[in-house]
C-alpha cells in the first residue's frame, strides 16, 4: 500500500512585526466532506492571519499600494466601507503604520466586531443596517467626496485587493497541489475571485474552474453579497467566472456548524456557505481537486450563537435575521 507524502509546513518563521507575518496559511484537507475517494476538498485557512481573516492580505495591499503612490502619510486619516474584517484588517496595520482610520459599517454587525475595530483605535460610523454593506459603501463614497482630507482606498475597486491574491494566495495554493478542478470563494468584494481565479486560469486554463457562491437576492449572509441587490463592485469581472451559484442563510449557517462538527474548522458564516458550494462541485467530479477559501475564523460571530444552536432548530431560522 502506497504511503501518501505529506508537506507539512507547520505555521512559523521570524518576521519583522505582525503586518510582515500575513499570508502563508495553511491548505486543510476535510476528508469528511469529500463524496468520492478519488475527489479531495481542500480548505485555505484565511482564519490563520493575524487578526482571523482573509483581509489581512487586502487591507496590507491597500496601505503599500497608497504608500508606494504617495497618496498617504502619517497621520493622515483613512476612510473606508466595511462589513467588518477589512475594517479590523486595516485599523491594525493602521495602528502599526501611523494612521488614522475612519470605517463606515452596517449597525446591526455583531458587537464583536465593533470591539474589535475600537481596540485597535479606529473610528466608527454607523451606517443603516437594513441597507446592508451596500449602504455603507454609499455612505462613504458621499463622505470621501465631502472631505479631500481623507483618503479612501474602497477595496471594491482598488486593483490592490484582487492582486494581493494573485501574488499571494494564488502562489501559495500552487505551490501545495499540482492539479485543481475548482476554486471556490464567495462573492464579496470580488477579490479573492478575480485575483485567484485569473492566477489559476493563466496555469490551468479552462480545467480549472473559477466558481462563485452568491447569496440568493434579500439573504443576509454575512461578507457576501447578491450582485442583484443593485452593487457590483468595479473589481469584478464576471467573464472570470465559470459558475455562480446561489446560497441561502440557513444553509450557510448549517455548514459552518458542520465545518466545526465534522472537521473541527472554526469559521465564520460566510466560509459555510463557501463550504456547502465546494461540496457541489466536488460532487460533480470523478477526482481532482476543490480548494475553497476560510474567509475568517468564527470568533467575530459568538454573540450569534450559531455554534451552540441545536442543530435540528438551524431548519426552523427566520433566515433575515443573522447578519
Amino acid at each position: 500500500m502506497a504511503v501518501q507524502r505529506l508537506r507539512n509546513r507547520p505555521c512559523g518563521g521570524r518576521y519583522g512585526d505582525i503586518v510582515q507575518s500575513i499570508g502563508n496559511t495553511p491548505l486543510i484537507e476535510l476528508p469528511s466532506l469529500s463524496p468520492k475517494p478519488g475527489v479531495h476538498i481542500w480548505a485555505k485557512l484565511e482564519s490563520r492571519n493575524p487578526t482571523g481573516s482573509v483581509k489581512d492580505r487586502v487591507a496590507r495591499a491597500l496601505i503599500e499600494d497608497a504608500e508606494e503612490k504617495g497618496a498617504i502619510a502619517p497621520g493622515q486619516t483613512i476612510l473606508e466601507p466595511t462589513s467588518g474584517n477589512t475594517g479590523i484588517s486595516l485599523a491594525m496595520i493602521c495602528s502599526r503604520r501611523g494612521y488614522k482610520l475612519k470605517v463606515v459599517m452596517p449597525e446591526n454587525v455583531t458587537p464583536e466586531r465593533t470591539q474589535l475595530l475600537t481596540m485597535y483605535g479606529a473610528e466608527i460610523v454607523y451606517s443603516p443596517g437594513d441597507q446592508g454593506s451596500n449602504g455603507a459603501v454609499a455612505m462613504a463614497l458621499e463622505m470621501a467626496a465631502a472631505d479631500s482630507s481623507v483618503y479612501m482606498p474602497y477595496q471594491y475597486g482598488n486593483q490592490a485587493n484582487p492582486n494581493a491574491h494573485y501574488n499571494g494566495t494564488a502562489v501559495e495554493i500552487l505551490e501545495e497541489l499540482d492539479e485543481i478542478s475548482a476554486f471556490v470563494a464567495g462573492l464579496g468584494t470580488g477579490g479573492t475571485l478575480m485575483g485567484n481565479g485569473r492566477r489559476l486560469k493563466e496555469t490551468f486554463g479552462d480545467a480549472c474552474k473559477i466558481v462563485a457562491a452568491e447569496p440568493m437576492q434579500g439573504e443576509p449572509v454575512q461578507g457576501l453579497r447578491s450582485l442583484d441587490d443593485g452593487f457590483i463592485p468595479p473589481i469584478i469581472d464576471i467573464s472570470l467566472l465559470d459558475r455562480k451559484i446561489f446560497v441561502t442563510n440557513r444553509d450557510a449557517i448549517s455548514w459552518t456548524r458542520k465545518l466545526l462538527d465534522d472537521e473541527g474548522v472554526f469559521a465564520g458564516v460566510s466560509s459555510g456557505a463557501i463550504a456547502s458550494i465546494a461540496v457541489r462541485i466536488a460532487g460533480e467530479l470523478d477526482e481532482g481537486n476543490v480548494v475553497f477559501v476560510v474567509a475568517d475564523d468564527g470568533w467575530k460571530y459568538l454573540s450569534s450563537g450559531i455554534y451552540t444552536l441545536p442543530v435540528d432548530e438551524i431548519e426552523n431560522l427566520d433566515s433575515t435575521v443573522w447578519w
